[in-house]
């Protein structure tokens, strides 16, 4: 009876996101809004509250643990791969890895700041026992975050990969995942600490080990056993391998009181920079995981969202878009400017950094399971994910239309493919 009721729940979310999936992309907008749509839609706030004995008899509060699960798998997976991607662009000219430092720092530094002054005032919907501080860091993470397989994929379809502004917007955007996913733990640390000093503790110190193991241990390994490898397909064995691995360290950091995230991707991490083994990767890990079980994820994550979350907190709402925007938009267009830019560059950089996409999903349900988000503040903060992400294409028509101006000649030819364009394809469709 529990595993029809799983694939009953599965054909429904697929059905659901298949459908808004076509709608999103005659709006012109990225799949991965369908996807993030989906589980808002079947969720409280949305069909719940229209349909809430259907709604309840498909998704019963207490019979979604499946799901959770398939979801959970389905997120290590593609952070693994995430992890497996991800890294600093060597081949761009001087310029442009000046200005990439410069709209990432100030793209995670105004957002931040914005966000500790409001915290306050979110604070009073915080769930009972969060302490201050470590709910205001994590928001301040959160409306920091920047989803670069989101981005890559809008500037792949632009055909603006190679542009100055989407090389600086990659280039910072993976500087800023880096900083967020090396922050998060250590928030979780402090958030643990204020009720079990002992066992926060213990979770930094195992987390400072895992990732010596990784970095002194299992990256050299894997070099190695790399090199030796015969040139060709990579085969299915490699494959299962570094699967086991992904999940072990997943299973590891799970088991320190973190999320399973954080040691997929920090296996992915220790992958060696090749093409060839990062295609392999795509190609059979990606279509299972973003066509079945990331889906599973962000119903869950809109699930976790309830209409009463957006009863009589349209001011504060409206407070959390203006500062996420903001924050964003005038943090990556300052760090363009500082380093010499257009206005049309510039601002073009602000709105792209202000591209959230899933990636704010994988943090709010960080921080959600972690309690350090009550109902309320999850539903404001998804939304908020999911208006700066569909506001990226009509912005960037926008200012194509209004403050097109002619790129500095020789900047293209001097810089080729930027390293962090080879992530245009791991974002879930």
């Amino acid at each position: 009876m529990h595993s029809i009721s799983l694939v009953l729940q599965i054909v429904v979310i697929l059905a659901v996101g298949r459908a808004l999936a076509e709608v999103i992309r005659r709006l012109g907008q990225p799949v991965v809004i369908a996807e993030m749509l989906t589980g808002f839609v079947l969720g409280p706030a949305a069909l719940g509250e229209l349909f809430p004995q259907w709604i309840g008899a498909v998704f019963p509060v207490s019979g979604i643990g499946g799901l959770q699960a398939l979801g959970e798998i389905g997120l290590a997976l593609f952070m693994f791969v995430v992890g497996a991607e991800l890294c600093l662009p060597s081949s761009a000219p001087r310029g442009a890895r000046l200005a990439s430092t410069l709209v990432g720092t100030l793209s995670i530094a105004v957002p931040a700041l914005l966000a500790l002054a409001i915290a306050p005032l979110l604070f009073s919907y915080a769930p009972v026992g969060v302490a201050f501080w470590p709910f205001a860091l994590f928001f301040s993470l959160a409306m920091a975050t920047t989803a670069v397989p989101v981005m890559a994929h809008m500037l792949k379809e632009r055909g603006q990969v190679n542009s100055d502004a989407g090389m600086i917007s990659l280039s910072a955007a993976t500087l800023g995942d880096v900083f967020v996913w090396l922050s998060l733990p250590l928030v979780l640390g402090i958030a643990k600490a204020k009720t079990d000093l002992a066992g926060a503790t213990g979770t930094i110190m195992g987390l400072l080990v895992l990732v010596a193991i990784a970095m002194l241990l299992v990256r050299p390994l894997v070099a190695t056993r790399w090199s030796r490898a015969p040139a060709g397909k990579v085969g299915m064995g490699t494959i299962g391998a570094l699967l086991a691995g992904a999940l072990t360290f997943a299973a590891i950091t799970d088991w320190l009181g973190l999320h399973s995230v954080f040691g997929a991707l920090l296996f992915g991490l220790c992958l060696p920079r090749d093409k060839r083994l990062l295609a392999a990767l795509e190609d059979a890990i990606l279509p299972i995981s973003a066509l079945v079980l990331l889906p599973c994820f962000f119903a869950v994550a809109g699930l976790n969202t309830t209409g009463d979350g957006f009863r009589g907190v349209g001011p504060v709402l409206i407070l959390v878009l203006m500062v996420a925007i903001i924050g964003k938009l005038a943090g990556g267009a300052m760090g363009a400017k500082l380093a010499g830019r257009s206005w049309q560059t510039a601002v073009s950089v602000g709105v792209l950094m202000n591209t959230r996409g899933m990636m704010e999903l994988v943090v709010l349900k960080i921080g959600y399971d972690a309690g350090l988000l009550s109902g309320t503040q999850f539903s404001m903060i998804f939304i908020m994910a999911i208006v700066t992400t569909a506001m990226t294409n009509p912005l960037l028509n926008l200012i194509d239309r209004f403050l097109r101006q002619p790129e500095p000649i020789g900047l293209h030819a001097a810089s080729g493919s930027s390293d962090v364009a080879d992530t245009t394809d791991i974002e879930p469709a």
